[in-house]
């Protein structure tokens, strides 16, 4: 899926009713209903995200599934790639209203069935059935955007989804802990669809309108069998992977016994990637290839890198769960705001540049984050770092989804949008992985809280030493990719008109 400049026959039916004279902004009087109903549903799928962590170890205590808590998260992950898969072929064939109106549905009745669930597996069936959801609605969501907004309103759109996270990062724990504390956890679950109804009731109209259809002239093309299975396969592959990572690392658990289900989810998942990702993924092509891959790179350390900050200022510098959570809140907005400095029109030429210095920031803020390990270094010093790592997290994600739709073919933005998701996804299961087992092997999972909750026992500083340094490597080595995103052109050419 190399980058291609558009055919007419790509562009002969006017799919995204963009008009020429269309000279207003995201919330001028042509796209006030579809921009508020998209970013709502980004918000909505925000709040759930970072909500349900608070409530989960609840439910699992209260459905005596703790042994199984991991597979909440996972079952989850592994259905949302098959839905990114499913959903890029759905909206290339027949526009993204069918995907995201599914999306949506299945997302709600994922949190419905775990709201209602008696028994930890019900409960788990739920959260793989609003990965499928979530998968079909982030894809669908990025056509929506190249194909009902003009290419100058894309980054606005890009920097509105990011912001669509600020208030859910800060108020969503806080929310949730008071409703499992007040009504109870199932209440997390239960509340979010019903506020579902607005933002379909305005967006939805809007979406058939000016983004419905199949691309080009005559009837939509045939589902790609092959990729189907190939997403299959991606989505086993990844849970098998995950499941052989929790078993090693649990306490009391074999390697040996965890051998075979992380060789038989390899076996799956790599032939599988390989062929859902563009050709030259690997090997950071220029151009789309390296636009995916630098996603993934980015975003795959710099989560696993979040995943242990909690754990360390709880477990190395006695702060309580609480205040080692806000630690991380001013995240939220410094994302917001590096999302909004791309999205300025007179930044647009330097584009490649704002992401290689986004990327360059992250690294330095991973490196950051573990000298306060050492005692008197201040524990403030995490907020700061990690605010500016948000910062060029901003720059490079946005980014990377708008030189993605820039890149793209119209009959292509469903497969190509599928593949930037797929690339975050992949990374942060073979990064966890590794972070996971290098901090195991230097004894980090023998670390547990204390009864008070403030210390705990068996403190490894080195186990989180590792896993900083290992994702500051890897973010360091974006840098690079970053430098290719662009594809080179004759000595004097104008770029193509995409």
């Amino acid at each position: 899926m190399a980058a291609l400049e558009p055919r007419d026959s790509d562009v002969a039916e006017p799919v995204s009713r963009v008009r020429p004279d269309d000279t207003g902004g995201v919330l001028s009087a042509p796209y006030r209903a579809l921009s508020i109903g998209t970013v709502s549903v980004v918000l909505l799928i925000a709040f759930e995200a970072t909500a349900v962590g608070t409530a989960m170890p609840v439910a699992a205590r209260e459905l005596h599934g703790l042994s199984v808590y991991a597979f909440a998260f996972s079952g989850y992950f592994t259905t949302s790639l098959f839905g990114m898969v499913l959903a890029g072929q759905w909206s290339d064939r027949s526009g993204p209203l069918a995907s995201l109106t599914c999306g949506i549905a299945a997302f709600a009745g994922g949190l419905l069935l775990s709201g209602t669930a008696g028994a930890m597996w019900v409960f788990i069936l739920g959260r793989a059935v609003q990965g499928l959801g979530g998968g079909l609605v982030i894809v669908a969501l990025y056509v929506v955007v190249s194909r009902a907004y003009p290419e100058r309103l894309r980054p606005a759109m890009m920097a509105a989804f990011a912001a669509g996270w600020v208030v859910p990062s800060v108020v969503g724990p806080l929310a949730a802990g008071t409703v499992t504390e007040r009504l109870g956890w199932r209440w997390v679950f239960l509340g979010i669809p019903v506020l579902v109804v607005l933002p379909l009731a305005l967006a939805l109209p809007r979406i058939r309108h000016r983004a419905g259809g199949p691309v080009g002239q005559g009837a939509a093309a045939p589902f790609d069998l092959r990729r189907i299975r190939l997403a299959l396969g991606i989505s086993l592959g990844a849970g098998l992977l995950q499941y052989a990572a929790q078993h090693a690392s649990a306490p009391g658990g074999t390697r040996w016994t965890a051998l075979v289900p992380g060789v038989a989810g390899a076996a799956l998942l790599v032939p599988a990637a390989l062929g859902l990702l563009p050709r030259g993924t690997y090997r950071a092509a220029r151009g789309l290839p390296s636009v995916v891959l630098l996603r993934g790179i980015s975003d795959g350390a710099f989560i696993t890198a979040e995943s242990f900050v909690p754990l360390m200022l709880v477990t190395e510098r006695g702060l309580s769960p609480t205040m080692a959570g806000f630690s991380l809140a001013a995240g939220g907005a410094t994302w917001a705001v590096g999302s909004w400095v791309q999205a300025r029109p007179r930044l647009e030429p330097y584009r490649q540049r704002l992401v290689t210095c986004g990327t360059l920031l992250v690294a330095l803020s991973i490196a950051a984050v573990p000298a306060v390990l050492v005692h008197t270094v201040p524990v403030w010093t995490v907020a700061v770092a990690y605010g500016i790592g948000c910062f060029g997290m901003g720059l490079v994600l946005s980014s990377a989804s708008v030189l993605l739709l820039q890149l793209s073919a119209p009959k292509d933005v469903g497969t190509n949008s599928a593949a930037l998701q797929i690339s975050d996804g992949l990374s942060n299961i073979v990064l966890l992985c590794v972070g996971g087992a290098a901090f195991a092997a230097l004894g980090g999972g023998t670390i547990a809280p204390s009864a008070t909750g403030a210390h705990a026992t068996g403190s490894h500083p080195a186990a989180f030493a590792v896993v900083f340094v290992l994702m500051a490597v890897v973010a360091l080595a974006g840098v690079g990719v970053a430098t290719r995103l662009v594809e080179r052109r004759p000595h004097g050419a104008a770029p193509a008109e995409l």
